[in-house]
């Protein structure tokens, strides 16, 4: 699906992504694993074009994302849905106003600008939280909520953009471990429900190998691991983080994922 050829990106005089070469199927659960500016946001914010390569290209079954313009990167910009680690949300608004953001590409201009969101898109949205237990907080301001339910509202807001991939860069970086495991699971079962791709930022590795079913690990910019979460043994990741290993590696351990959990109701 994805195929990075040679792909680059240089702040100044800093190299933040350096010659990666990749390729991702469809239908995968990737984590990019690495220590801080290892080149990991950078490498996901390329994929959307929220960050431009300096060189190389990003192609999708074959089309050059990296020289879409216009209405073709709009359209792109919907098929790659992204979650940030602050949720960017309209906090004066209410939460399903969020979540028909996601709509925004599906309808015209003029409808969505003076707020005449028909019943087929309040229905797809609020269907969307209901996926993820928080339909009844609809109307209320998404600035009163939790953090684990913003995050959640923006996963529901990436879903009802009917996404082929959705990018999240560090979804959980701001999260308790109870809300951490809510929003990973929230992701999961987007991935194996929908058979959506998600490409997931992490820096801890018990989260990683528990979720994701491929790891690519990021150090100085480059690709320097790039297999199976068993694959990834602790000395491996001792020298993909370096200082940091001690926390990401000696953590205790995630909470495994009930098989159950993963049905939609």
């Amino acid at each position: 699906m994805l195929k990075f050829e040679a792909v680059s990106k240089r702040f100044d005089d800093k190299t933040a992504v350096d010659a990666v070469s990749l390729e991702i199927g469809s239908g995968g659960f990737v984590g990019i694993i690495g220590r801080s500016g290892a080149g990991k946001s950078t490498l996901l914010r390329m994929i959307n074009r929220l960050a431009e390569p300096t060189s190389g290209s990003i192609f999708c079954d074959g089309v050059d994302v990296t020289r879409l313009k216009g209405q073709a990167l709009r359209d792109w910009r919907a098929d790659c849905a992204m979650i940030f680690q602050q949720f960017n949300l309209a906090g004066r608004l209410d939460v399903l106003t969020n979540v028909l953001m996601g709509r925004l590409n599906k309808l015209p201009t003029s409808r969505t600008l003076l707020g005449r969101w028909g019943t087929t898109e309040k229905a797809i949205a609020l269907s969307a939280l209901e996926q993820f237990d928080i339909a009844g907080l609809a109307h209320q301001r998404a600035e009163s909520l939790s953090g684990g339910q913003q995050q959640r509202v923006a996963i529901a807001r990436a879903l009802v953009q009917e996404p082929r991939l959705i990018l999240a860069d560090e979804p959980i970086a701001s999260l308790d471990p109870r809300n951490t495991k809510i929003v990973m699971d929230a992701l999961l079962r987007i991935n194996k429900h929908f058979g959506i791709t998600v490409l997931c930022n992490l820096h801890s590795l018990d989260i990683a190998r528990t979720y994701c079913d491929r790891l690519i690990g990021m150090s100085a910019g480059r690709v320097v691991f790039d297999g199976a979460p068993a694959a990834l043994t602790d000395d491996v990741a001792r020298g993909l983080y370096g200082l940091e290993a001690h926390g990401v590696v000696d953590g205790a351990p995630a909470p495994a994922v009930p098989q159950g959990e993963l049905a939609v109701a």
